[in-house]
């Protein structure tokens, strides 16, 4: 991979990252909850999930699960009611705002686990991985250090930006104390997490 190949998959990647979907909403679902530092597992969750795409692609097994009808409608109605099921948690979350010594809370494994699994069961990013990378892969070189590069510049690049949705929601409802807005914000969230279902299930495979 030459370096303008390279600069240009980076400015590829901010955009991936910077486009809304799940693990946004997540990201400051989680910071508004859980404030930044507790939180930091949800990152990294997101970004093992999207490396394991990057993963599947390369291993070449990606194609056959873009093309796999079954395979890809159980993807997608998994990533559906994941999120449902994420919605609605979401809303009948109870409205109080966090306290430090909170044993209620999501332990850093369940948060790393239920990120890992937004992006895994997003067909969307499996396609839209499968569609992009290729791009940016020179056919004549060795294919594995290629993919390796834009997994490590895709995992930094969105970390970063996950890292600012989090932290842009734990400094603005930090502040937010009443029970009516923690019970607003926890709906608006559970909101968005059942639109980004919506909007999944009406995602089609593209034709072969």
């Amino acid at each position: 991979m030459t370096l303008s190949t390279w600069l240009a998959f980076f400015v590829a990647a901010w955009l991936i990252g910077l486009s809304p979907g799940a693990g946004a909403i997540a990201c400051m679902s989680n910071g508004m909850r859980y404030g930044f530092r507790r939180s930091i597992p949800n990152i990294v969750g997101l970004q093992a999930g999207a490396t394991l795409l990057i993963a599947i692609v390369a291993a070449g097994l990606g194609a056959i699960l873009a093309t796999s009808v079954v395979a890809f409608t159980v993807i997608k109605w998994f990533g559906v009611a994941y999120l449902l099921w994420l919605g609605l948690a979401q809303w009948r979350a109870q409205a109080r705002p966090l306290r430090l010594d909170d044993t209620t809370v999501l332990s850093g494994t369940q948060m790393f686990a239920r990120a890992v699994l937004i992006n895994l069961g997003n067909p969307k990013g499996l396609v839209f991985m499968l569609a992009v990378l290729p791009q940016f892969i020179d056919p004549r070189a060795s294919q594995w250090p290629q993919y390796a590069l834009c997994a490590a510049t895709l995992f930094c690049t969105d970390a970063v930006v996950m890292s600012g949705y989090t932290l842009l929601a734990a400094r603005v409802f930090a502040s937010l104390r009443e029970p009516r807005h923690i019970r607003w914000l926890n709906r608006t969230f559970g909101g968005l997490f059942v639109g980004a279902a919506l909007l999944l299930a009406t995602f089609r495979r593209a034709a072969p």
